[in-house]
């Protein structure tokens, strides 16, 4: 039998939106539960809800200067405002400084962070690490209870120096992934499954912090292990595009020889690789600017041993 892991109460929860401008089911309904706060209430808790960085937001654009949801390592939060002026890295500092500070028993319990994506990624949770077992009992809690299936999770697994997303400034942290929306954009049904995902996260914490016992589960996620480009010329041009075959599959088994870009001059190029993997994040619109055509995953299962509130 699996020993329980216990954690203390979350009471200081901070539900963050519009950390890119342009994602507009988090910029939408924060900005609602800023103003309208009684449908995240629970008995053991107070949620916090922000916009994380308004500037971009106001003028609807996924950034001013620099990409906020990259600003968080350690490394960057220590570079001083001589090094980089950019407005982000100062947003990320006064982030840090009000939710975190990162990696201190000072910080939030809890930061969920809401994106959208263009790719077809449905639902899905980016979990800080799948050794935080709370964060990981709350996605398998979301999985069986939300109306809104399938609820997939990618795992990115990095140290926490070097983790650069807004949530992990948390003690826990974790990112909802919803598509496909396009930037700038409300699809309303879109907002209606961000919406029931985030009560029912707060259902769990609720239930967790009212001590109830959540028993050895097994998550099944999608590990990342290579980024992958387009086909670029000489001069750094996108020379392909991706297949039609391969277009809105993400999470789907991507085979040796499938199809997976289309030249400009109408030539398929397959996969070449040797074993089955899992594309994501296909053909993301804000992923041109970082030269990835789609993450390559593997399929893993994560058994995640049973959790209680720690007793006073």
């Amino acid at each position: 039998m699996s020993v329980v892991v216990t954690y203390p109460a979350l009471k200081r929860v901070a539900l963050a939106g519009g950390t890119h401008g342009n994602e507009m089911a988090g910029v939408v309904l924060a900005k609602y539960w800023m103003k309208n706060p009684a449908e995240l209430q629970r008995k053991t808790f107070i949620g916090n809800t922000f916009i994380s960085n308004p500037r971009a937001t106001e003028k609807c654009v996924r950034y001013i200067d620099f990409d906020l949801n990259r600003c968080f390592t350690s490394k960057m939060l220590n570079t001083s405002a001589t090094e980089d002026p950019s407005y982000e890295l100062s947003r990320a500092k006064e982030l840090n400084k009000i939710y975190g500070p990162k990696g201190s028993s000072n910080a939030f319990d809890l930061l969920i962070d809401m994106h959208n994506t263009t790719s077809n990624m449905g639902n899905c949770f980016i979990p800080m690490a799948t050794q935080d077992h709370l964060t990981m009992q709350m996605l398998n809690y979301v999985q069986q209870q939300s109306l809104f299936s399938p609820c997939r999770a990618f795992i990115a697994d990095l140290p926490l120096e070097d983790a650069f997303s807004l949530d992990c400034v948390g003690l826990h942290g974790l990112s909802f992934e919803l598509g496909p929306q396009p930037q700038g954009v409300i699809r309303g049904e879109i907002l209606q499954r961000m919406r029931g995902l985030v009560n029912c996260a707060y259902d769990f914490i609720d239930l967790f912090n009212q001590g109830q016992h959540f028993s050895e589960c097994q998550v099944e996620g999608f590990q990342g292990t290579e980024k992958v480009d387009f086909p670029r010329n000489a001069d750094g041009e996108i020379e392909a595009v991706i297949h039609p075959d391969l277009q809105d599959k993400d999470f789907l088994p991507l085979h040796p020889g499938d199809p997976v870009f289309l030249t400009l001059d109408g030539e398929t190029v397959t996969y070449n690789g040797d074993s089955v993997v899992y594309p994501v994040f296909i053909n993301e619109a804000a992923y041109y600017e970082k030269k990835l055509a789609f993450w390559k995953t593997k399929k893993i299962t994560v058994t995640v041993p049973p959790i209680q509130v720690q007793k006073n």
